[in-house]
C-alpha cells in the first residue's frame, strides 16, 4: 500500500521510477596499480607545463584522412585509447602520448607497434615504458629523449594532401562527394559524415 494521502498516481509514478533505475556502477579502480605509480611521477615532470589526461580514446585524438575511402583505418583505432595524453596547459594541444608495453624477446607487440605507428603518422611522439610495480625518475627520462628523437627524425608530412575539413555544425571529419546530377553534376564538395541527419557542406578548396 502507499502512504497515507498518496494518490494511487503518485504511487504508480514511484514504482515507475524505480523500474527503471539505470544498471550503471563506479569501477572500483580508474587505474591498476601500475597506471597510477606511473602517473604520478608523469605528474612531477609534467610541473606546471603539462597536463595528464589518462585512457584517451584515439578517436578523440586522430581524424582519418578521406574517411569515405579509410573506413578500414577507422576501424583500427575505433574503441582503441592512449594510456596517457599530454597536453600542453598553454594552448590545450596534444604535444605527447605515453603508453605502457609489455616487455617481449621479438620487440613490440601487433597492438603496440601499431599505436607507435599511429602517433608517427600523426607528428606526436609516443613514449613506451615497460610495466613495472615502481618507476624512477633515471629510468624514465632517457625513453622521453628517445621518443623526441624519432619524431624529429621522422620525414614532414604532405598535410595540404590528406586535408579534409571538420563539419561546422557536427564538428566530425567530413567526407569527399560529387554531384551526381543536375547544373552542377561532377562537382566535387565535403559532406557531413552524418548525412542525411546533417546536410551541412563545404566547397572544395581553390
Amino acid at each position: 500500500m502507499g502512504r497515507q494521502g498518496d494518490s494511487p498516481e503518485s504511487v504508480g509514478a514511484d514504482s515507475g521510477a524505480h523500474q527503471k533505475a539505470l544498471p550503471y556502477r563506479l569501477r572500483g579502480k580508474f587505474l591498476s596499480a601500475g597506471e597510477e605509480a606511473l602517473c604520478r611521477l608523469l605528474q612531477r615532470i609534467a610541473g606546471e607545463r603539462f597536463l595528464i589526461c589518462p585512457k584517451v580514446a584515439l578517436t578523440e585524438l586522430v581524424t582519418v584522412a578521406r574517411p569515405n575511402e579509410n573506413v578500414h583505418f577507422y576501424n583500427k583505432i575505433f574503441r582503441k585509447s592512449v594510456d596517457f595524453l599530454l597536453l600542453s596547459r598553454r594552448t590545450m594541444k596534444p604535444v605527447m602520448g605515453v603508453q605502457l608495453v609489455t616487455p617481449g624477446e621479438k620487440g613490440p607487440r601487433p597492438g603496440e607497434r601499431f599505436l607507435q605507428e599511429v602517433f608517427s603518422a600523426i607528428g606526436l611522439p609516443l613514449v613506451s615504458i615497460p610495466i613495472a610495480e615502481r618507476y624512477s625518475l633515471e629510468e624514465i627520462l632517457p625513453l622521453f629523449r628517445l621518443a623526441l628523437v624519432k619524431v624529429q627524425s621522422s620525414p614532414p608530412r604532405d598535410k595540404d594532401a590528406d586535408f579534409a575539413p571538420l563539419c561546422p555544425k557536427c564538428g566530425i571529419t567530413m567526407v569527399l562527394r560529387v554531384v551526381r546530377e543536375g547544373p552542377r553534376a561532377g562537382t566535387k564538395y565535403y559532406g557531413c559524415m552524418n548525412y542525411p541527419r546533417c546536410k551541412e557542406t563545404l566547397p572544395l578548396p581553390s
